[in-house]
């Protein structure tokens, strides 16, 4: 049956959003105004920069600006009605770094507002999207592709090579995963560089999840190697490879798929909730997760609104995740 047009429709606006996370991810080192440890250590939590057409006299500009941003004695900020800045396209950071847009120095534009140091919350946000979207996507490959392997393993040769596999799929299955990273990674050591602690969240997130995609890749590979033609191919002597390769593995693309897209955001998930915790990528390196760290302080969590980003960001790319997720269902069944 062909799907309606609506749904195809929607199913494009759903790829063409994550395609543009990732993408505003992979460019951050341009996209953001500001680098993510670049501090303005007089204006903390400073909410967003207003862009405005129209200055204070009522006469109209064609190229959007801000007003210079004034640090009150009482820590709150004010704008300098006296001037305008104008936003600029290709502009050249403090370290001589193009960006896509800024501000001349020693003036700044904080459009998602800024952190307690006075970071970029836009910038931090960009960059971060890097560890928790590129982790999610990481481990769930890891675990997809690992299920895959042990599931054929186990669905192909049958035996006591089975038996054994399915006990180890079966207790990971019982294991409460969340509180196992959440053991495993405080156990391991804390002090450890931000490439060694991303490297070490994907491989610990892809080694727990693996046994769902397993146990059901094992399902589609007991009933394919029943099917005549992979009969009649063994009877001309096809060797088990090929036989995995071009005759099974191919009817497990479907559970491959929609695991994929199941696992993903799950993983994200879980990579934010370490972070948060404390046990992820650590600062000033950010991720989604130790962003949010910052609202488990009561005063911050009711005053700075514009601190909840991240959660905002996280929703939309997991709503859009359970979209594909669906996608992939409706055209597998």
């Amino acid at each position: 049956m062909r799907p309606p047009a609506t749904w195809v429709r929607s199913d494009t606006m759903l790829m063409l959003v994550l395609i543009s996370f990732a993408t505003l991810a992979l460019t951050a080192d341009v996209v953001a105004p500001y680098d993510f440890s670049d501090q303005h250590r007089k204006l903390p939590f400073a909410p967003p920069t207003r862009l405005h057409l129209l200055d204070a006299e009522g006469t109209f500009h064609w190229r959007p600006f801000v007003y210079p941003i004034l640090a009150e004695m009482d820590g709150t900020t004010t704008e300098d009605h006296s001037r305008v800045v104008p936003l600029r396209l290709w502009v050249r950071d403090s370290d001589g770094n193009l960006r896509l847009f800024g501000v001349d120095a020693p003036d700044v534009v904080f459009l998602a507002g800024s952190d307690r140091f006075g970071r970029d919350q836009l910038s931090r946000l960009l960059h971060g999207a890097r560890i928790s979207l590129f982790a999610g996507l990481l481990a769930g490959l890891l675990a997809v592709g690992l299920g895959l392997l042990i599931g054929a393993a186990g669905g192909y040769f049958g035996g006591w090579i089975d038996h054994v596999l399915t006990r180890l799929t079966e207790l990971f299955m019982v294991l409460p995963w969340l509180y196992l990273l959440i053991g495993i990674r405080a156990f391991l050591p804390l002090h450890i560089t931000p490439t060694q602690a991303f490297t070490l969240l994907v491989v610990l997130i892809g080694l727990v999840g693996w046994a769902a995609p397993a146990r059901l890749v094992r399902g589609v590979v007991l009933s394919a190697k029943e099917r005549d033609y992979v009969q009649a191919a063994r009877g001309f002597g096809a060797s088990d490879l090929y036989l995995l390769w071009h005759h099974i593995l191919p009817q497990t693309l479907p559970v491959v798929a929609t695991q994929l897209a199941i696992r993903v955001p799950s993983f994200i998930l879980a990579e934010v909730t370490l972070s948060f915790l404390g046990l992820g990528v650590a600062e000033p390196v950010p991720s989604w997760g130790n962003m949010l760290a910052a609202l488990q302080e009561y005063h911050v969590l009711v005053s700075y609104g514009w601190m909840f980003l991240p959660a905002v960001a996280l929703v939309f790319v997991i709503l859009c995740f359970h979209g594909i997720t669906a996608m992939v269902q409706r055209r597998v069944a």
